[in-house]
């Protein structure tokens, strides 16, 4: 039995509930693959390893359901349930995250904010907020407290 259709159709699906903004200049994607190789090679630990593993696997299926295919994914292997898994936790995780934030922040259309960047660090909760017109010192304050309990992976 083939598993490699239905991970890119689980791939799709999770893209579009992502529902990430295509990047502009198509070279962004080949930008950002470059980037978390150079992270992946300098990965110390195993699970370092892990999570720069699957931020390279997230920037070539992004690119792939952006219309960029940049590589392919690796052939679907048992070996790779982990990481698969992994970067899917990862990544919906920090996209709920925002989500919540826009909601505790009392953003109405808080469906808009569609973000998977990394909410530990105070500076990408203000570009988040500036992306989406929010009151930066607000947004940031609610991102505080809600990292204290929200299970961000790295």
């Amino acid at each position: 039995m083939k598993m490699r259709p239905t991970v890119n159709a689980l791939l799709r699906r999770w893209h579009r509930m992502l529902g990430l903004s295509r990047q502009s200049p198509p070279s962004w994607y080949r930008d950002r693959l470059r980037e978390e190789l150079r992270e992946r090679r300098t990965a110390e630990t195993p699970w370092q390893k892990l999570s720069e593993t699957s931020d390279v696997f997230f920037s070539i299926s992004r690119a792939r359901y952006d219309g960029f295919p940049i590589r392919k994914l690796p052939p679907f292997a048992s070996r790779h349930l982990l990481l698969y898994t992994y970067m899917l936790a990862k990544y919906t995780s920090r996209w709920k995250f925002y989500r919540t934030a826009a909601i505790l922040c009392n953003i109405h259309d808080y469906d808009i904010v569609r973000e998977v960047v990394n909410p530990s660090k105070d500076h990408k909760l203000d570009e988040v907020a500036s992306r989406y017109q929010i009151d930066p010192v607000e947004f940031k304050r609610v991102g505080r407290q809600l990292r204290r309990v929200w299970p961000l992976l790295p």
